[in-house]
């Protein structure tokens, strides 16, 4: 044997060069386990009936949809979301190329499949596919965890509508308007009438210019200052148009918003955890809500909420329509312990895992012992409808009222009042308020309180609370940290629920395929 300074160092020969006499095929490189593999044997199950009808017939023949929805899925498995990129993919990765069949669409061809012809086809072929893993015993729509997440929007981060901002520069323009109006009465009152613009209760372009050149033709003939003279030209050119564009802003924004983003104006500003600037500030984004099942995304929804709270209804309604059923339980956190929740969870007869905002803290001894002689905790006489006082005075029904939430939901408030509470003992503990005490009570509100508080305190509700965190968070940190998709690519709601919907799809074929 060698030793010493004889040896010398070997390498492999490189024949980059050498041509082979039986090439091999891209399938025989590629491993018979490879995610690339499970991909394309799931999307060759699925009916891509609806797809096929986006085309037209007549002109130049097109890429198979079916062959780029694998190409567009694997390449989300990838992390590859740019269409450009999965352009580029197409003609280096052996992978797509495998399942592209040599074919290279260019990115106009991929951009106008994934944003036009995957619009209202796209959610057919993802509960396909869910139902294809449920027969294999990998999920259960039956028994679903949901949770919400805010994912950046394509849009300018500065760039932004304010509804409060918009409600402020009308009442500015009212309330000058009104100025104008009453000086223009003390210097010509024989030329106005009584039609005071502050007496409008809705301000716009029209009546705006009505007042202005009525103010005019009554100062016409009068000696008005330079500064009012100004002011009421400025109001003529300004106001009508700044309405204008105020009533379309109002438009875009809907009832359900107080902002949205100039550049892509579905997008709502909410403020996000992962903060590039780390300062707290808001940012263009969508509340994205899936439901989930061993890890594996069972449905999804795209929501301009910027809370969770109101997302439930149309998520569950969603849920109907992609499979035509619904589920038997749903487990979510205290975001979504709303009474208009609650009623819709009972209403259908899905069991009601969730938690209300209370609920942490009603089981701390020490939270609770804060306020001994809270609503909550006074005793409540069915029989009577009468709630007793820490001192076993009663506190009668005094009437109630119909109560309109934001998201439109009615609610029965009951009020209960208390009597002689002045030299009550306790008067500075229980009630510290003027006067004698009133308590408002949802009694709805109190009984799906403690109809959920029974679940989740069961058996059952305990392992569901445990497995909530376990199913649903792994999922979002999974799409976002590990794979790194933090902001849409695509702009318009429409769009972003296709991404969403391309992001959910490859996640289950990622984790089936491991």
């Amino acid at each position: 044997m060698a030793r010493g300074n004889t040896l010398k160092v070997v390498f492999k020969e490189n024949h980059q060069n050498q041509l082979m006499a039986l090439p091999p095929t891209l399938d025989e490189l590629i491993a018979k386990n490879h995610p690339v593999r499970t991909v394309n044997e799931v999307l060759d199950k699925v009916d891509i009936t609806k797809l096929l009808q986006q085309y037209k017939p007549g002109g130049t023949s097109s890429y198979h949809p079916r062959m780029l929805l694998k190409a567009v899925v694997y390449a989300y498995i990838c992390n590859i979301y740019s269409s450009r990129k999965i352009e580029e993919a197409l003609q280096v990765n052996i992978h797509l190329m495998w399942l592209s069949g040599m074919s290279t669409p260019d990115h106009n061809t991929i951009n106008r499949f994934r944003g036009k012809r995957l619009q209202e086809t796209l959610r057919p072929i993802f509960a396909q596919v869910v139902e294809l893993l449920c027969e294999e015993g990998l999920l259960s729509i039956r028994d679903l965890y949901t949770d919400g997440t805010k994912i950046e929007a394509s849009a300018n981060r500065y760039t932004f509508v304010w509804g409060n901002s918009i409600k402020t520069n009308k009442e500015k323009i009212k309330q000058q308007l009104n100025e104008l109006w009453q000086y223009a009465q003390r210097v010509a009152a024989a030329e106005m009438d009584d039609t005071d613009p502050s007496g409008f209760d809705k301000i716009d372009a029209q009546k705006v210019t009505a007042t202005i050149e009525k103010i005019n033709e009554a100062l016409k003939d009068k000696p008005v200052p330079k500064q009012v003279k100004q002011k009421l030209s400025y109001a003529g050119k300004q106001w009508p148009a700044a309405l204008d564009k105020y009533a379309q802003q109002e438009q875009v924004m809907g009832t359900e918003r107080s902002s949205y983003s100039k550049t892509d104006t579905d997008a709502t500003f909410m403020r996000m955890k992962e903060d590039h600037m780390q300062n707290g500030q808001l940012k263009p984004a969508y509340n994205v809500q899936v439901s989930t099942n061993n890890q594996y995304i069972a449905s999804y929804s795209i929501h301009q909420n910027t809370t969770d709270t109101n997302t439930l209804t149309p998520h569950l309604e969603q849920i109907q329509n992609d499979y035509r059923q619904i589920p038997q339980s749903i487990t979510a956190d205290a975001g979504y312990g709303s009474e208009q929740n609650y009623q819709k969870l009972e209403d259908l007869g899905v069991q009601a895992f969730v938690k209300h905002n209370y609920f942490d803290r009603s089981q701390s001894d020490l939270l609770q012992s804060k306020k001994p002689f809270s609503a909550d905790k006074l005793h409540y006489n069915k029989q009577q409808d009468c709630y007793y006082r820490p001192m076993g005075q009663p506190m009668m029904n005094t009437g109630s009222y119909s109560k309109t939430t934001a998201a439109g939901f009615q609610q029965t408030i009951t009020s209960y009042t208390a009597k002689n509470c002045e030299g009550c003992p306790l008067r500075g503990v229980c009630h510290k308020g003027k006067g004698n005490r009133v308590i408002e009570i949802n009694h709805n509100l109190n009984r799906l309180k403690q109809q959920a508080e029974g679940l989740l305190k069961s058996e059952q509700g305990i392992n569901k609370r445990k497995q909530r965190c376990h199913d649903t968070e792994p999922v979002f940190a999974n799409i976002k940290h590990n794979h790194h998709f933090k902001r849409f690519m695509l702009r318009g709601i429409k769009k972003v629920s296709i991404e969403t919907g391309l992001l959910a799809l490859a996640h289950n074929l990622r984790k089936k395929a491991a």
